[in-house]
C-alpha cells in the first residue's frame, strides 16, 4: 500500500472513530444504570408489592429512563427479610419494606414503621417532613450504609384473625400468633406466643394449625390473601400499627452517586408514592371490608376496652424500653413521644372532634 493511500485510510477510520465516539458520547454523559430493588412482599401483591413497581417507575420516569429500576419480589433475589443486608452490603441497590422488620439492628427502626398506639398516618408524615423525624432517620440508617425515605402508608390496621373470640386477656395466653415488630412484643407482655413471618408465609401457617391467628394489615390485604377461608373472627381496631409507613432504602453510595437532578427525582417519586399508596390503601378498604362481611361471612368483632386498656398499658412499657435500648435510639424516642404528644392534643380537636361529630344521627 502507498504510503499516501494509508494516510487517507487512516484518516477515514479516525473520521468513523471519531463519529462512533460522538455518537457513544451522550450515553455516558446521561449516566444511564440498572438499579435492583428488592421487596419483602409477594410478587405483585395489592397495594405493597405493587406499590414497589409503581415507585420503580416514578424513579424511571422521573430520572427520564436514566435510573431503570427493576423490582425483586420476595425471594427472587434474596429472602425477604435479608433484603436490608442486601442494600447495605451492595447486593442491591433499594428496597421496599416496613422498618420494623429491621429491630434486630436497631430499636429505633420501630418508630419510623409503627409502634402500638403511636402515630396515626398523618402524624407519622407531620414527624418525618416537619418535625425532625427524617434526620433522626438518616442518622439511624447511615450507620448501615442506607439512605431512607417514607415511600407509603397503609393507614390504621386491623387487629388481626384469630381463630375463637377473644374477650380477655386469658384468652391471649399461649395463643399462637403472627405480629412483627413491638406489638409482638406487647402481646408476649399479655402471655400470647408472638412470631414474626414473612407474608408468604402467613396462610399456610395458619391453614396448618402452625399459629392459631395473625395480624396483616386491612382488608384489601387480607382479602387477598383469603384469610377468611380458615378463620372467621375479625378484630379491631390494630392497636399495634395506627399508621405503618412503608419505606425504601438505598444504599449510600448509590445515593450519593446520584446527580442532584436525579437525587430530586428519587425524592419526589418516593413522596408522591407515599401519598398515593396511602389512598389507595383508604380506597379499596371500604369495598374490602363490604365483600368480606357480607359475602364471605366473616364476623366482625372489636376488642374490648377492657383488653384495650391493658395491651395499652404493656404497649407503653414496650415502647419505653424499646426507646431506652441506646444513645441514638434516645434521641428518636424522645422526638416521636414529643410528636406524639402534641398530636393526641390537636387531634382531639381535629380529627377525632370531627369524625364524633360526623357520627351524630342527623340526616345527612
Amino acid at each position: 500500500m502507498k504510503r499516501r493511500d494509508f494516510l487517507k485510510g487512516a484518516a477515514v477510520v479516525g473520521a468513523a472513530t471519531a463519529g462512533a465516539s460522538a455518537l457513544a458520547a451522550p450515553a455516558i454523559a446521561q449516566g444511564k444504570r440498572e438499579l435492583k430493588m428488592v421487596t419483602t412482599w409477594p410478587k405483585n401483591f395489592p397495594g405493597l408489592g405493587t406499590g414497589a413497581e409503581r415507585l420503580a417507575k416514578r424513579i424511571t420516569d422521573g430520572t427520564d429512563g436514566q435510573l431503570t429500576v427493576k423490582v425483586f419480589a420476595a425471594g427472587e433475589l434474596v429472602p425477604p427479610f435479608e433484603s436490608f443486608d442486601a442494600v447495605s452490603n451492595g447486593t442491591a441497590d433499594l428496597y421496599h419494606a416496613a422498618e420494623y422488620y429491621w429491630q434486630g439492628k436497631s430499636k429505633g427502626f420501630n418508630f419510623f414503621a409503627a409502634v402500638p398506639f403511636g402515630l396515626t398516618a398523618s402524624e407519622h408524615a407531620a414527624w418525618i417532613y416537619h418535625g425532625g423525624g427524617q434526620e433522626l432517620w438518616d442518622e439511624l440508617s447511615s450507620k448501615f450504609n442506607i439512605k431512607p425515605f417514607m415511600a407509603g402508608n397503609t393507614g390504621v390496621q386491623m387487629g388481626g384473625w384469630f381463630n375463637k373470640e377473644v374477650n380477655s386477656l386469658e384468652d391471649y395466653k399461649g395463643l399462637k400468633i403472627r405480629m412483627p415488630g413491638l406489638g409482638g412484643e406487647v402481646l408476649r407482655r399479655i402471655g400470647a406466643a408472638a412470631v414474626s413471618l414473612p407474608g408468604g408465609e402467613i396462610f399456610p401457617s395458619l391453614q396448618s394449625g402452625a399459629i392459631d391467628a395473625t395480624e396483616w394489615v386491612g382488608p384489601w390485604n387480607d382479602l387477598a390473601f383469603g384469610f377468611y377461608k380458615v378463620t372467621k373472627y375479625y378484630y379491631y381496631p390494630g392497636f399495634h400499627e395506627p399508621g405503618t409507613a412503608l419505606s425504601s432504602g438505598m444504599n449510600m453510595k448509590v445515593w450519593e452517586s446520584l446527580s442532584k437532578s436525579q437525587q430530586g427525582a428519587v425524592k419526589n417519586a418516593m413522596a408522591a408514592e407515599n401519598d398515593y399508596t396511602w389512598a389507595e390503601f383508604n380506597a379499596r378498604n371500604n369495598n374490602a371490608l363490604d365483600t368480606l362481611l357480607k359475602k364471605h361471612n366473616v364476623k366482625l368483632k372489636k376488642f374490648s376496652n377492657d383488653v384495650l386498656q391493658a395491651i395499652g398499658a404493656a404497649s407503653g412499657d414496650v415502647v419505653k424500653e424499646a426507646g431506652a435500648t441506646d444513645d441514638l435510639t434516645k434521641k428518636i424516642y424522645a422526638s416521636f413521644i414529643q410528636h406524639r404528644k402534641q398530636s393526641i392534643a390537636w387531634s382531639k380537636l381535629s380529627d377525632q372532634a370531627f369524625a364524633n361529630a360526623r357520627l351524630l344521627p342527623f340526616k345527612y
